[in-house]
């Protein structure tokens, strides 16, 4: 297998199961030990449950993101007891608020005091607990649709980091588990975890209720776990955008996929492809990448003043400046939004 396919089959061992490798380090018969930030979250508008999570450790998609689809979100993280996953959700499952069960836990938890946990229901209640007896900075805070918590941490900037990203994504037309990650990002460069060891993990668990979004029972989309990685939330967004083809993943040159789909909605929407057209028709030729397509590239890319092929570009280049550029002109055309909402379903993360 091609090292990029082996990557993304590492990266999609899921967490809510169990199911990735286990960290020797770990230990039998023992909590795992998680200093990590987390976000745990929900989106009524689309009923999608989620958790996004990193850490300076290996693997902590095994231990704390757990959802349930239609139900709501755990993050069981620090002196980890990763069964909270699954009790808490049958109790939310069965009608109780998250903080009657969260409560109820802990009260019959020796070792609550090192426990960090963030559950919120679809239904619209949260609760969080910061145990006494996590260490360095620890915290925890909630917002709308969203709870974070996360400790030994450098202070509490990174979960003030992780609501301002969240909430300024609130009622846009994106996915909850892209939003999840950008959280997860923006708490990173904020400083994330104190220390800084060589093996770090992030992942991202979301599940969706709506039919036809999963192939499983569960309703789990998208579940990523990079288990050991230098830049583990800049991989967990790499392997996220390969994965659901978002346009940017790739540099296009002449090719074919959904992201030339993409490419040739936004361009329509500037003026540039079939601008004399309504609506854009995704015809037999929609994902391909052909003459037409590259010419339209070719004139953004001139009104835009970057390289063409008269000044040595390969025709039809789209890398990483015209995406932003595209973003940019869409923004600046008030058409950002409408375009972003028209290619949602062809961006959805599914399993």
């Amino acid at each position: 297998m091609p090292r990029p396919l082996r990557a993304v089959a590492a990266a999609l061992l899921c967490a809510p199961a169990l199911a990735a490798q286990e960290p020797a380090a770990w230990g039998a018969g023992r909590d795992p030990q998680f200093a990590t930030f987390s976000i745990a979250a929900v989106d009524p508008r689309t009923g999608e449950t989620g958790v996004a999570v990193t850490t300076r450790v290996p693997c902590v998609g095994n231990g704390v993101p757990w959802v349930r689809a239609g139900v709501g979100a755990v993050a069981t993280q620090a002196n980890t007891r990763t069964d909270y996953g699954t009790t808490l959700h049958d109790a939310l499952a069965g009608g109780e608020e998250p903080q009657d069960t969260l409560r109820r836990a802990l009260a019959g938890d020796s070792g609550a005091a090192g426990r960090q946990v963030g559950v919120t229901a679809l239904a619209g209640r949260a609760a969080q607990h910061t145990g006494t007896g996590t260490t360095a900075w620890a915290g925890h805070r909630a917002g709308r649709h969203f709870v974070t918590q996360g400790n030994l941490l450098v202070g509490p900037g990174v979960l003030e980091a992780v609501a301002a990203s969240f909430e300024g994504s609130e009622g846009r037309p994106r996915h909850l588990a892209d939003r999840l990650i950008d959280a997860s990002a923006a708490a990173d460069a904020a400083g994330g975890d104190a220390p800084k060891g060589r093996a770090q993990s992030a992942a991202v668990v979301v599940a969706d209720p709506r039919p036809g979004r999963a192939r499983g029972a569960d309703g789990v989309t998208a579940n990523i776990n990079v288990c050991e990685h230098p830049e583990p939330v800049a991989e967990l967004r790499r392997v996220y955008d390969a994965v659901s083809q978002t346009l940017g993943f790739r540099q296009l040159e002449q090719q074919s996929g959904n992201d030339v789909w993409q490419l040739k909605v936004m361009l329509h929407a500037l003026g540039h492809f079939r601008g004399g057209t309504p609506a854009l028709a995704r015809d037999s030729t929609a994902t391909l990448y052909t003459p037409e397509a590259v010419a339209a590239v070719d004139a953004f890319r001139a009104a835009e003043r970057l390289a063409t092929p008269a000044l040595g570009s390969p025709p039809g280049l789209v890398d990483d400046a015209t995406v932003e550029r595209l973003w940019a002109a869409l923004d600046r055309a008030g058409k950002a939004d409408q375009v972003r909402r028209a290619l949602l379903d062809v961006t959805a993360v599914r399993r």
